[in-house]
């Protein structure tokens, strides 16, 4: 039984999982002071807040929980994440991800563009298709930690895999670098700006 222990504490160190357990109905209160930025039933009202709708419970608590502890830094989030005890953040991850996520639209434009990259990387370069983590239709997979990205605000995607870009240009002196194991950093770290647009506007458009 020990080693299972050791085992299953080493595959979420790996991969970043924290396993919350929180009480949705309790969390819809402890939640109201979210609501202005990521919606009343977790769907964003900007364009730079990100939906929050149907996530998994355990990848909102280790964001929280990062916001919390200084591993990732926003002004907004963390003036808002300092109050809560780890309670309220599994109570409020719980809220969230018993939310339905509404269906996003995609610039028709940029469409073609994304979904190559979204599907296939861009193998002289080194991206990896984001689909091998996120699933095709960006469901996500919340037992290795990766998020649910289906119909994601695009400018919230943009400025997230720019700041994992910086992070990865700049030695994690500044930037996003709360990925485990630097996936993320090292999947955007050449990735141009373009590029970049054109794969979030098709994840907005990825129905759940």
């Amino acid at each position: 039984m020990k080693k299972i222990a050791i085992a299953v504490a080493l595959v979420a160190g790996l991969t970043g999982v924290v396993h919350a357990a929180g009480d949705a109905e309790a969390g819809k209160t402890k939640a109201a002071s979210c609501f202005a930025c990521h919606g009343a039933d977790g769907n964003s009202i900007a364009p730079n807040f990100p939906n929050l709708a149907g996530q998994s419970a355990s990848y909102l608590y280790k964001q929280m929980k990062d916001f919390k502890a200084g591993k990732r830094k926003d002004p907004t989030m963390d003036a808002m994440i300092l109050p809560l005890d780890d309670q309220a953040m599994q109570d409020i991850s719980a809220f969230f991800s018993t939310q339905k996520i509404k269906a996003g639209q995609a610039d028709a434009a940029l469409v073609d563009a994304g979904e190559a990259i979204y599907k296939g990387g861009i193998s002289e370069i080194g991206v990896p298709a984001c689909m091998a983590c996120h699933g095709p239709t960006g469901a996500g997979n919340p037992g290795a930690g990766f998020p649910q990205l289906s119909s994601q605000k695009a400018t919230y995607v943009e400025n997230q895999l720019k700041n994992f870009r910086t992070a990865a240009q700049n030695n994690d002196a500044m930037g996003r670098h709360n990925d485990a194991s630097k996936m993320m950093r090292n999947a955007v770290k050449r990735m141009s700006d373009p590029e970049i647009k054109a794969v979030a506007q098709y994840i907005q458009g990825l129905n759940p």
